[in-house]
């Protein structure tokens, strides 16, 4: 096989970012690293990419592998070169985001590496530059959830009014206005409201409601309207 000469030769790895809501508050997915440097310390879902694969599917593998979780959309966010970001070989990682139901993949979830939710603001310290991944992919889903209904795959088919603002909360972290929430939502008539009611947190209940996506790509500028605006919206 003919190779380029004269050139370095390095690692390259993937690393997945996985929100979830569990209906009240959004969380992190993180393992405990299974080797040395920085073993057994909280870490993001990474791994090296192997000759035959390309960097989605070893994305996809590395998740599957230490998580159990199969089938979950990952998107790929930026990559992270500095070449002391790893203390034992250049590497060069590739991070991948994905927003997941929590609820919908908790039979998934396996523990061989001590998988693990964390409140995304009581998350622990992470090895290596995970932190600043985690970061960039905070800002990354604050402005895509402006622009497309992205939230939504973090709610199962149904949900409620106060879930569905616990989750902006949580992701723009910020309070929002309950009266002012619902009015501004009421008025993009994006939501189908259902008959049935959700019961588990009072006897008077909250309507269940679900997205129209059809109206949503029609008129997503609606959407904007009732939008927190966070201290810094970077496209990134």
């Amino acid at each position: 096989m003919k190779r380029y000469t004269d050139q370095s030769r390095f690692l390259i790895a993937v690393d997945c970012i996985v929100f979830g809501f569990d209906g009240e508050h959004l969380k992190i997915l993180l393992i405990k690293r299974g080797f040395e440097p920085e073993k057994d310390k909280w870490s993001l879902m990474g791994g090296f990419v192997t000759p035959e694969e390309s960097l989605d599917d070893a994305a996809n593998r590395v998740l599957t592998q230490l998580t159990g979780l199969n089938g979950v959309y990952l998107e790929q966010i930026q990559a992270y070169g500095n070449p002391l970001r790893d203390p034992i070989e250049r590497t060069l990682s590739v991070t991948y985001f994905a927003l997941i139901d929590i609820h919908k993949y908790e039979a998934q979830l396996n523990d061989q590496y001590h998988a693990e939710w964390f409140l995304l603001k009581d998350a622990p310290p992470l090895i290596f530059d995970h932190n600043e991944m985690v970061e960039t992919a905070k800002k990354k889903i604050r402005y895509k959830a402006a622009l497309h209904p992205i939230l939504f795959e973090l709610l199962p088919k149904k949900f409620t009014i106060p879930q569905l603002q616990n989750l902006y909360e949580d992701v723009y972290n910020t309070q929002i206005d309950n009266r002012n929430f619902i009015r501004k939502l009421t008025a993009t008539k994006l939501l189908i409201k259902l008959a049935e009611k959700d019961k588990s947190g009072s006897k008077k209940g909250a309507f269940y409601f679900k997205l129209d996506k059809k109206k949503y790509q029609a008129n997503f500028q609606a959407f904007l309207n009732f939008i927190p605006k966070p201290d810094k919206l970077i496209a990134v």
